[in-house]
């Protein structure tokens, strides 16, 4: 038996949920008793293995204190192409990063640093350190 694979648009939407959820410091249970779901179905829903209704989008935007259209930003167009693929707007690592509580945590603390040249040499620390780990592999 074949499993069918995620659609894009889901998996996107799913790893926003995600992403904002952590935001936010909620747990899947915590959305999910929020939403009258198991957080089995909350994880199903942030995986894209299962879609959201668009009901079920308005009611997750509004727990998680952020428009509808937040959970599409930057996300695949929806328009297929000729080889039948949704073209990605933005590359999917960083909002895959984002969707980590170790991408979140990081992300957290550099914008809190507000000296500017501090900023600009721990993005040079981190481009090193990531070139003795070999080529860029996205």
């Amino acid at each position: 038996m074949s499993t069918k694979a995620p659609n894009p648009v889901d998996k996107y939407v799913g790893s926003r949920v995600r992403m904002r959820r952590i935001m936010l410091g909620m747990s899947q249970e915590k959305l999910g008793e929020a939403l009258g779901l198991t957080f089995q179905q909350v994880q199903k829903y942030e995986k894209g293995t299962n879609r959201v209704g668009a009901s079920r989008i308005q009611q997750i935007s509004e727990i998680l204190q952020v428009p509808v259209s937040f959970l599409f930003e930057g996300g695949p167009s929806g328009a297929v192409s000729g080889d039948n693929f949704a073209e990605a707007a933005s590359p999917a690592y960083i909002s895959d990063f984002l969707a980590t509580s170790e991408g979140l945590a990081l992300t957290r603390a550099f914008t809190r640093i507000t000296d500017a040249k501090l900023r600009r040499s721990i993005v040079d620390m981190v481009e090193q350190i990531a070139a003795r780990e070999g080529p860029d592999r996205r």
